[in-house]
This record gives structure tokens, sequence and C-alpha cells, in this order.
């Protein structure tokens, strides 16, 4: 019983080890900022324009009650992805300036898988791509793209594209708005059947306040 019991508590010990690890909020690194087995991509760029590379870091907590093994071995990761923003500084450092839980979304199950990349462009602004791949019970597949502008303080999204495909019967659709032209752009093609007509539609779009990173879509 005594041995029993020393094991529960070793493993419970183990767990909230595991759950207390969080990104640091500072290093000049970023394997300095990310903890010891999280899985992330980053990317860097001068995102505020003060002339310092700054990092967008998206990270996967490897927090073993969101984690799940399959007979086979491969392992379900669960764990709500963070994204994480950290300035650079003149002296080679880096400071996080925000990290959001809301921006990639976690996987739920384990037939839809969802993968997402961050890409930092010439210009400076942050684009976030999405992408969601059903296994079963859906032939749909979908990505999207979401493009950042740091100003006035904060990060707002300025442009949205996404494309959905069929993948039984090949249509497609693709969607661009741009928030600070405010147009739409909508595409529909088919990827299996060159006699199927491409058609382009242009629209309009109400003019409304820039929407913060963060923010409800």
């Amino acid at each position: 019983m005594k041995a029993i019991a020393s094991t529960i508590i070793l493993l419970f010990g183990f767990t909230l080890n595991i759950s207390s690890q969080q990104l640091k909020e500072n290093g000049t690194t970023v394997n300095s900022i990310v903890p010891e087995g999280w899985s992330f991509e980053v990317v860097n760029g001068d995102l505020n324009k003060d002339g310092h590379l700054d990092m967008a870091i998206l990270t996967y907590p490897n927090y073993s009650e969101h984690m799940k093994v399959r007979e086979d071995g491969y392992v379900y990761n669960f764990n709500q992805p963070l994204l994480a923003i950290y300035f650079g500084e003149s002296s080679g450092n880096y400071r996080l300036w925000k990290s959001y839980d809301n921006v990639v979304p976690a996987r739920e199950d384990e037939f839809i898988s969802i993968d997402a990349s961050l890409n930092i462009t010439p210009r400076g602004t942050l684009e976030i791509s999405i992408s969601e791949f059903s296994s079963a019970g859906s032939w749909q597949s979908t990505s999207s793209k979401y493009t950042y502008r740091y100003q006035n303080g904060d990060f707002f999204l300025i442009g949205k594209d996404e494309e959905s495909m069929w993948r039984n019967s090949g249509e497609r659709s693709i969607v661009s708005e741009n928030y600070l032209t405010h147009k739409r752009q909508c595409v529909t093609d088919n990827v299996f059947n060159d006699n199927v007509k491409r058609k382009e539609v242009w629209s309009k779009l109400e003019r409304r306040p820039l929407q913060r990173m963060g923010e409800a879509q």
C-alpha cells in the first residue's frame, strides 16, 4: 500500500509540475523562452517598426491531461496552442508583449486535424494560416489566412483569405477580404474539372472598426 501511495504522489506531483510550465517573460533565444518539451514554430521580423527584429511564436504545451496516446503509439495533442509576440530590444533580448490562447484553435477530436503556421512579411505584417482536415464525417477541407498589422499600439486584422474545397467533387471557393480597402473577392471553380468555368465576383464590405487580435471573430 505504501508503494502504491508513493507512486500516486509522484505521478500527481509530475502532472502539477508539467502544468505549471509557462512561457518565459523574456529571453535571448526562442529556446530560452519556450519550456522544454513544447513543440513550437517561430518567425522573425520587425513588427513594430522600431528597427529591431521581433519574434512571433506558435507553441503547443504538452500538459499530460490533454494528451492521448493511440494504440500504435501516435500521440494526439489536445492542448490549447499559444501565440506569443515578443518585441526585440537593442540589447538582443526579446520581451513578451502579449500572448493569446484564443487565436489558433485547439484540436478537439481524433478525426479533425488542425495545422497552423506563421509568417512575417517584408512589410512587417503577421500572417497566421490555419487549415482543417477531416478524416471522417466530411469531405470538406478548409484553410484560412489572417493578416495582422501593428498600429496604434496593438495588432489589428487588415485582411482575411479563406479557401474551401470538397474533396469528393472538386468544388472550390476562395474568398479574400481586405479591411483597408473594404473590398471582397469571391472566386469559385472546380479543381477536378477544367470545363467548369471560373467565376469571380467583387463586392464592397461594410466599413467597420478594425478588429484587434484576440477579439471574437
